[in-house]
């Protein structure tokens, strides 16, 4: 079996690499047509340039999995500003898509936690399909659209999770079919647990990520190793092995936060269960050190007996 690991956004070993330069709705306000046009162009160029710049790093190093900045496009889903950010970067666009299917990467984005299904408001809903819609026509001008996906969670429960769940149920149903088609869901540190997920997916065919920090936090009844069976299932007939996430709490206060490591002792229950399992998956490493963090722990694991490193960002068990 095989465990590939990869990172979040922003490679911290490349100088000024930033692929999230953002402008606030207040800042754009203050300039003229033209300037604000500039400011958008300049600062979406930099972040997609940025983007190659690191999956360049990434191929360089081995990392097979990367999940891309939500942020390429400043003020691309904001009601008063939203603008044609794919027709002036097309080529820059396609630039990325030929990277990941020329190296066989394995690319994600992860929409912001406000990217709801559950809320009573229509508003948000709304605001999701637009948030979601963004990411997809991304992936469409990369040329991935059909292999990469979009990670979100269920959402909240506001008082009942019972009426939040068949909230979910009604409201994603209203999102495009194709983009359905390329989201996962994920389990929340405080929230939904993995087993509660878990039947949302079962529910609307959505492929499972399951995040071990968060089960930690908040774990519900029973043994998550009893829910492989029933992970690996999710993602059956998408091309792609289950992909889960890891990282260990910053402190014994702050038991949600991320450290800037992952701390081998918190992971190994998880990466032992994972090697009994006996198959393939990917994990990706929501440290704050990035890249430094997924390239420590698996030069970490390469050394236990019976993993073997065959890559920058993967094992062989």
């Amino acid at each position: 079996m095989i465990l590939r690991f990869g990172y979040v956004s922003m490679a911290l070993s490349l100088w000024e690499a930033s692929p999230s330069r953002t402008l606030t709705f207040t800042n754009w306000k203050k300039l003229n047509k033209e300037d604000r046009k500039e400011k958008l162009y300049y600062l979406t160029k930099q972040n997609l340039r940025n983007t190659i710049r690191i999956l360049h790093y990434n191929i360089a190093h081995g990392i097979d999995v990367y999940r891309m900045s939500s942020s390429l496009v400043p003020l691309a889903t904001h009601p008063e500003v939203r603008w044609d950010f794919i027709t002036p970067f097309t080529s820059l666009f396609k630039e990325i898509g030929v990277l990941v299917q020329k190296h066989k990467l394995r690319v994600s984005f992860h929409p912001n936690q406000f990217t709801l299904f559950t809320s009573p408001q229509n508003h948000v809903t709304e605001n999701a399909i637009v948030a979601m819609t963004y990411h997809y026509d991304m992936l469409k001008a990369m040329g991935i659209e059909r292999q990469a996906t979009m990670n979100i969670h269920v959402g909240g429960a506001y008082g009942n999770k019972e009426e939040a769940i068949d909230r979910f149920n009604k409201n994603f149903v209203k999102l495009d079919k194709d983009i359905r088609m390329q989201t996962t869901l994920e389990n929340d540190d405080k929230t939904y647990t993995a087993e509660e997920t878990l039947q949302v997916c079962e529910k609307n065919g959505v492929p499972f990520v399951f995040d071990y920090h968060h089960h930690w936090a908040n774990p519900g009844e029973g043994a998550w190793e009893e829910l492989l069976p029933r992970i690996f299932a999710t993602w059956e007939g998408t091309g792609n092995p289950p992909k889960f996430h890891l990282s260990s709490p910053k402190s014994k206060k702050l038991i949600r936060a991320h450290a800037d490591y992952v701390d081998i002792d918190f992971a190994k229950d998880f990466i032992k269960a994972l090697k009994a399992y006996g198959k393939s998956v990917d994990i990706m490493i929501e440290a704050k050190a990035k890249d430094r963090a997924a390239l420590k722990l698996v030069e970490e694991l390469g050394k236990w007996r019976g993993f073997k490193r065959i890559n920058g960002g993967a094992i062989e068990v």
